[in-house]
């Protein structure tokens, strides 16, 4: 019992008084979206990964945008803006790990920005790299990008795996767009 009380008597407050980072707030089922504009009109920065996409009907077509991770809004706050976040309608609380806030890296912001971005899912030909190898993403939207190529079944599969939200990704990508890292 000791330790675990002692863990938490460590914790890190990672709110800054001056400079803001990204963390995650916890929302009721789909209500992402007017969370973050709740949070926006606020004037604190919040961002929601929107997945478009369109359906066809007998006589239309319907666009729809839906959260790549349900119940998640990213908030870029300082310290003072912790209990107006909080107090928004529809946020239940922050991810916390061990008690502490999560704080998310701008780098995996970025990606998050870059996969909603990429809406085209290529098949490809026979691949030359064997399950398992870890590779890299060397042109398109998703450049820079590292993973880990799963799957030789007539298309690539690459899983992103955002550290410090423990999320995993898989796509299609073309293989001309990838190279083998060292």
């Amino acid at each position: 019992m000791s330790s675990i009380t002692s863990t938490y008597k460590n914790k890190e407050n990672r709110l800054h008084p001056d400079i803001a980072r990204w963390f995650v707030v916890y929302t009721k089922y789909k209500t992402e979206k007017f969370v973050c504009e709740k949070l926006s009109k606020k004037g604190i920065e919040a961002y929601v990964p929107l997945l478009k996409y369109s359906k066809r009907y007998d006589r239309k077509i319907k666009h729809y945008e839906v959260p790549l991770i349900n119940c998640y809004v990213f908030v870029r706050i300082t310290k003072d803006q912790y209990i107006k976040t909080l107090e928004t309608e529809y946020v239940s609380t922050f991810l916390k790990n061990r008690g502490n806030l999560t704080d998310v890296k701008n780098e995996e912001i970025d990606i998050l920005k870059r996969i909603v971005g990429e809406n085209e899912s290529i098949l490809t030909e026979e691949l030359t790299f064997e399950e398992g190898r870890k590779v890299e993403i060397i042109s398109g939207n998703l450049t820079g990008l590292k993973g880990k190529l799963i799957e030789k079944q007539g298309k690539n599969e690459f899983i992103v795996e955002l550290e410090s939200i423990g999320y995993q990704f898989r796509m299609n990508i073309n293989i001309t767009h990838l190279s083998p890292i060292l």
